[in-house]
């Protein structure tokens, strides 16, 4: 009785740990197998404090935020011009800064507007600090096509009533060369004539 009891603790500790945090992105992008787009849509929010708007969430800057100013949830947008093949969300989140400002519960949906979002992930985030990595696939694992991306932060940390969110990327995969597969060139000597000028 005694073991069944310490393997039960055991598992309320593991499902209370830490949101492990992935990758800095940056890195990933070196590898050559995803390219950040998220400057080829439009962002918009639900809400947001003056000086804190969605410019924050994009400025590469991890000590800058996005701050709601409304009621939950809270939205950040993310929509393409022409049906964009994504593959991955990182999120930027830090609970030692920002405590009960902190996401805990996020939705992210997918459409071709606002009007037929679909959720297709749902996650909840434990005391996070780091970049959170969320990938967009369908059923098959395969990335998804779609117009228009929405970010839903649920609810906070500590009942929390508005968010930070320091950065948001958004990630395509990057296509192998038609004419055959090739190692990619990722060497710093490589990158500097990879670009016909």
């Amino acid at each position: 009785m005694n073991s069944k009891h310490s393997t039960d603790t055991e598992k309320k500790m593991a499902t209370a740990s830490k949101t492990p945090p992935g990758a800095d992105p940056k890195q990933l992008e070196r590898t050559g197998t995803i390219q950040e787009i998220g400057s080829q849509a439009v962002w918009s929010l639900s809400s947001c404090k003056p000086g804190f708007g969605v410019d924050k969430l994009r400025d590469d800057n991890l000590e800058t935020y996005w701050q709601s100013d409304g009621s939950q949830p809270h939205l950040v947008n993310i929509q393409f011009r022409a049906k964009t093949t994504v593959n991955m969300l990182c999120m930027y989140a830090d609970f030692k800064s920002d405590e009960s400002y902190t996401p805990c519960k996020i939705s992210v949906r997918v459409g071709n507007n606002f009007h037929n979002l679909q959720e297709i992930r749902k996650l909840e985030l434990v005391d996070p600090s780091g970049w959170i990595h969320i990938p967009l696939l369908d059923i098959v694992n395969n990335p998804i096509q779609t117009f228009m991306i929405q970010i839903a932060l649920l609810s906070n940390h500590q009942n929390g009533k508005d968010t930070h969110m320091r950065q948001i990327k958004v990630y395509t995969p990057v296509e192998e060369s038609s004419i055959g597969k090739f190692r990619r060139c990722t060497t710093l000597d490589f990158m500097m004539y990879r670009t016909i000028r």
